[in-house]
């Protein structure tokens, strides 16, 4: 079924107009959320659901995701969704709760994917169950292109948000559950006790997990010892860690705006660009702020220790400088820019590789083609004179990174009184420093060195060579992200 049929049918049910429910997420959300319909679970469920193609329901058989279930089998088309459940192999109770999820996706019609934790992987780890979990999920995500939607409620957030608080988090830590996951969370706005009184009211069944009565878990201990006690000393405290959790969401949204204006991800390479003209006006405070939300777009976290040193890194290194930091990342330093990577990490494959004549050759991130450029490269470099040379077409040409004391051949250049300038000398003048640098291409003719893309050719790749061999024009380009 189409968004559009999925919409309409959806709105109808709901007796709200179809373009408050499919023209406007948010607006068709909030008008949900104000209804005084009996069963505010199942609009808020189906609007957040409505946009999507097919999505995958979390369900592990407790009150919160069966809950979710029933209302996203009453207000979805059921061909539309998946079930995903997962057996940590924790004893019986783990594998009945499979069971009833199997059982009620059945009576509703829903496809449902089980999975089983290997015999013995796991041994009572609470981050080894949700780490598991949550693999199995994007499998079968993944699998059915499809996106996860968990049955996460305000109760969760609040347990979340004091967690973060107690270990110390920064703002983006403290935004909890409503940060940014590509996960559907549409029972987030509500209260555990709502979704218990909805299901006895529909008679949902519903599986007690015996482990979230154990105090051996952080998360049980906020839930059964923690949170009561701060409740008798502030009734008030639930509404202002789901306050603190609000703010810190939207504090998070800003400073990852600017973090997107200040950066570009370099994908090819996992790694990150910060232009040094964007931050140049940043005091030291500033650069605090932004920096965990750079590296946040490549998958690094940033320690205290380490926000505080690529900070100072970015006033004061200079060129092709570099800085170790922990979680196996550094921030090197070239002209223009910070890059943010893995340490030890370079965009080229290391060794030489044959040009092509007939044909287009990738070495890392850089394309070598004779005649038309092929379709997902960029002619643009191509245009300008350094991007394209004249070689040799009966000599075996090939392609490697420059190496310290490697020089430009001269035309007539042999093995004495031929030798050119140095090519870091070349790539300095050109601008090409730092990380850069340390990745250039040079191409070979037998062993000397006539072409550095983008950079200079020798005489001896021109067309103004006085060599009667046949040659062929080739082109090069440097992808960018």
């Amino acid at each position: 079924m189409s968004n559009v049929s999925k919409r309409t049918k959806y709105s109808h049910a709901m007796r709200l107009d179809p373009a408050d429910a499919g023209g406007n997420e948010s607006a068709g959300y909030l008008a949900l959320m104000c209804s005084t319909h009996a069963d505010p679970i199942r609009h808020a469920v189906g609007a957040m659901l409505a946009p999507h193609d097919r999505v995958v329901l979390a369900v592990s058989g407790g009150l919160d995701s069966m809950v979710l279930l029933d209302a996203a089998a009453r207000s979805w088309d059921g061909e539309c969704l998946i079930v995903a459940t997962y057996d940590h192999g924790t004893g019986d109770a783990a594998t009945a709760a499979c069971v009833a999820v199997q059982r009620a996706a059945r009576d509703r019609s829903i496809e449902c994917v089980v999975g089983v934790a290997p015999r013995g992987s796991i041994r009572g780890s609470e981050a080894a169950w949700r780490e598991a979990r949550w693999r199995f999920l994007r499998d079968v995500a993944r699998a059915r292109h499809a996106s996860i939607a968990t049955a996460h409620t305000a109760d969760d957030q609040i347990e979340t948000v004091l967690m973060r608080a107690m270990r110390d988090a920064g703002p983006r830590g403290m935004a909890g559950l409503l940060a940014p996951a590509g996960v559907l969370r549409p029972l987030l706005a509500f209260r555990r006790t709502v979704l218990r009184d909805i299901a006895i009211e529909r008679g949902i069944e519903w599986v007690e997990d015996p482990t979230n009565a154990s105090r051996r878990y952080l998360r049980n201990r906020i839930r059964h010892d923690i949170l009561p006690a701060l409740r008798r000393v502030n009734e008030r405290i639930d509404d202002e860690l789901l306050e603190i959790g609000r703010r810190a969401a939207e504090w998070r949204r800003e400073t990852d705006a600017v973090a997107n204006a200040v950066s570009q991800v370099v994908a090819h390479e996992h790694a990150v660009d910060v232009g040094l003209v964007a931050i140049r006006d940043l005091d030291a405070e500033q650069l605090a702020v932004v920096w965990p939300a750079v590296a946040a777009r490549v998958g690094a976290t940033l320690d205290r220790r380490g926000i505080r040193r690529v900070s100072g890194f970015s006033r004061s290194s200079r060129v092709g400088s570099k800085m170790q930091l922990s979680g196996g990342w550094e921030v090197v330093r070239s002209r223009h820019v910070l890059r943010l990577r893995p340490s030890g990490e370079s965009a080229h494959p290391g060794g030489e590789m044959l040009l092509s004549p007939s044909g287009a050759t990738t070495w890392g991130s850089w394309t070598f083609w004779v005649g038309a450029p092929p379709a997902p490269v960029s002619s643009r470099a191509a245009q300008q004179s350094e991007w394209d040379a004249v070689l040799p077409a009966d000599r075996p040409l090939r392609v490697r990174e420059w190496r310290p004391g490697d020089r430009l051949a001269r035309l007539g250049g042999g093995a004495s009184g031929g030798l050119g300038r140095k090519v870091k000398r070349l790539l300095n003048d050109a601008g090409v420093t730092g990380h850069e640098r340390s990745g250039w291409p040079v191409v070979l003719c037998g062993d000397r060195i006539v072409w550095i893309p983008g950079v200079r050719r020798s005489d001896a790749a021109t067309a103004r060579s006085r060599d009667t061999r046949p040659t062929l024009t080739f082109s090069c380009a440097r992808h960018s992200g």
